[in-house]
């Protein structure tokens, strides 16, 4: 059998796992990506967060990212009814922020950034799954089986594991631990958008409420086409006809909306259904390895944070990773787990509160405090380790609170 030889192989070659390497790349590590499926493919979590930027730049892709022409993005609108609450990135509590982004197809951005890396020097291969993984202390044999069949072995001194849903080393050693979230499931697909409107309206990212616990996203990209999903309990969709296109047309065609804006449009691919999509990990390292992305702990695609988590763990886990290699002390604890924590309890804050009612109340409420809405705004674009941000350190405490005031204030007022 074949075998060679890597400082770190890197298992995915989306956001996540390319981050990784080319910081890895870049401390002069030698690095070797596989990646299951064939480049470009579809994946959702199209609307980027201002905090990727960062990472982008750290890892010297934005300026390639900047020629990839995507829509760029520079705040999010919620609507529910006739209420609109805008959140503009420019407008925003933490400081030295980036205050835009893009809304990418993911396979076009996927397919750029990986390209990227291998331009400096990374291999990538396609079609290529990992079948088996040993460890032995920190150094690992990982047995790969190409789209050809053939089978070949990987000995690293570490591994990276950036396999998103694949979830490669979870599901091998039985770290998968169920979502505490209720499971809920989303319909989605691309439109060719002929009714969008003009100028910057049309062109932004739009969550509208469709029912306290069903929403929308609208996410324009710049070649016309949009993507338009509905995330639900999953009994929701019970109410709709069960082929995929027939029920799209009819969810579509339920809501004013997007009734006018979609309801003819052409549809770009049979919509799809993901549901159970939230997962979490038993941990988030061991000795030789390191989980990234997806791989990790997914949330709920309501505030975009999965690409944000996906480079906030490649970023870290690359300069983790390089430490140990090079001899010095790592707390993998301390400096990992607990800092990707840290963002994933503070959305999930977010989360909660989108479902349970209370960022409703706070987002559509009257006479907002411009300085809360700031504190807001910087977790919503992806600032979620600034713990200057009270709607950050205290994130349950504020968040609840609010909402509470909130409420007593509407009901005195009645």
């Amino acid at each position: 059998m074949n075998i060679e030889q890597t400082d770190v192989l890197v298992i995915g070659a989306g956001p996540a796992g390319s981050i990784a390497a080319a910081m890895l790349n870049k401390q002069g590590f030698k690095i070797k990506i596989v990646e299951k499926e064939k480049f470009p493919r579809f994946v959702i979590g199209e609307s980027l967060l201002p905090r990727v930027m960062d990472h982008l730049q750290e890892a010297d892709l934005l300026d390639a990212v900047k020629q990839g022409g995507f829509q760029e993005k520079f705040g999010a609108k919620f609507i529910k009814g006739e209420e609109v609450c805008d959140f503009n990135f420019a407008h925003q509590y933490t400081q030295e922020a980036w205050t835009w982004t893009w809304q990418v197809p993911r396979a076009n951005f996927d397919q750029l950034v990986a390209q990227e890396v291998e331009k400096k020097g990374v291999p990538i291969e396609y079609q290529t799954t990992v079948t088996k993984i040993e460890f032995e202390g920190t150094n690992s044999t990982t047995t790969v089986v190409d789209k050809e069949g053939k089978e070949k072995q990987i000995k690293a001194k570490f591994i990276i594991d950036a396999s998103g849903y694949g979830r490669v080393i979870p599901r091998m050693f039985g770290l998968d631990k169920p979502s505490s979230f209720a499971p809920r499931k989303t319909h989605f697909t691309h439109f060719k958008d002929l009714k969008r409107s003009e100028g910057v309206d049309g062109n932004r990212i739009t969550v509208v409420i469709h029912e306290q616990r069903t929403w929308i996203w609208i996410i324009p990209f710049s070649n016309e086409v949009t993507s338009v999903g509905f995330v639900a309990d999953p009994e929701f969709f019970a109410n709709h006809p069960e082929t995929p296109t027939e029920r799209m047309r009819s969810i579509i065609n339920a809501d004013i909306h997007t009734k006018d804006r979609f309801g003819d449009a052409e549809i770009i691919f049979e919509p799809k259904t993901i549901e159970g999509y939230a997962i979490s990990t038993k941990q988030l390292f061991g000795d030789g390895f390191i989980l990234c992305g997806n791989a990790t702990e997914f949330l709920d695609p309501v505030f975009s944070s999965g690409v944000t988590f996906a480079m906030e763990s490649g970023n870290k886990a690359g300069k983790l990773v390089g430490k140990f290699l090079r001899g010095e002390n790592v707390d993998f604890q301390t400096e990992y787990t607990d800092h990707m924590m840290q963002g994933i309890n503070t959305f999930r804050t977010y989360v909660e509160g989108w479902y349970n009612g209370d960022l409703h109340e706070i987002f559509f409420s009257k006479n907002q405090d411009e300085e809360i809405k700031k504190q807001i705004c910087s977790v919503l674009a992806g600032y979620v380790w600034d713990l200057k941000n009270p709607f950050v350190k205290k994130h349950q405490r504020a968040v609840k609170s609010l909402a509470d005031i909130i409420r007593m204030r509407k009901y005195a007022g009645a």
